[in-house]
């Protein structure tokens, strides 16, 4: 077995294409155009949730909290959402908002408030000092996040924003199509 060496390999070549040609030469007529695409964006995802656990934690949060925080701020004023809606929209479990929501409520970013309509419901309202928090460290984040996608072009960006945007619904169907 050849190793590749980094200078015999195409500058336009990486390890995802190396992985393509050896399952078409261990197995000829494998279908494996989907590895170019599926294995850089699992990669790209993987490169990119190490790189935000990381800006977080420099930024003295954690990716559950500021996913809580986040929804809830761009949820307009009141900032104020049922723990079902937050579920809906962050696509945890009711147990998983649960626990990030009593962990915010501990730290002060959020309160737990009655429905003004009937007294019965619960929602979950950002406070002041979870929206300064969150104010604080999205500009922070989405700069770091602009500056991670510096080596493409705008027009690059547009581009490869349509495909994902395709990809993403294309994938969503094929899940609830299975869900239902």
């Amino acid at each position: 077995m050849t190793d590749v060496n980094e200078t015999d390999r195409n500058p336009s070549s990486d390890e995802v294409d190396d992985i393509q040609r050896a399952w078409l030469r261990e197995r000829p007529g494998t279908p494996v155009a989907s590895i170019g695409v599926i294995t850089r964006i699992w990669r790209i995802g993987k490169l990119l949730d190490d790189d935000r656990r990381r800006t977080m934690l420099a930024l003295g949060m954690d990716a559950a909290t500021r996913d809580l925080l986040s929804t809830l701020r761009r949820s307009g004023p009141p900032y104020r959402l049922s723990a079902g809606e937050i579920a809906g929209r962050m696509l945890v479990s009711a147990g998983a908002v649960s626990q990030r929501v009593a962990r915010a409520e501990r730290a002060g970013y959020v309160q737990r408030v009655r429905s003004p309509d009937d007294g019965r419901g619960v929602f979950v309202e950002l406070t002041e000092r979870g929206h300064d928090l969150i104010e604080r460290t999205v500009d922070e984040l989405l700069r770091h996040e602009e500056d991670l996608l510096a080596g493409l072009s705008v027009r690059q960006r547009d581009d490869l924003t349509e495909l994902l945007r395709i990809l993403h619904a294309d994938l969503t169907a094929r899940a609830a199509a299975h869900e239902g």
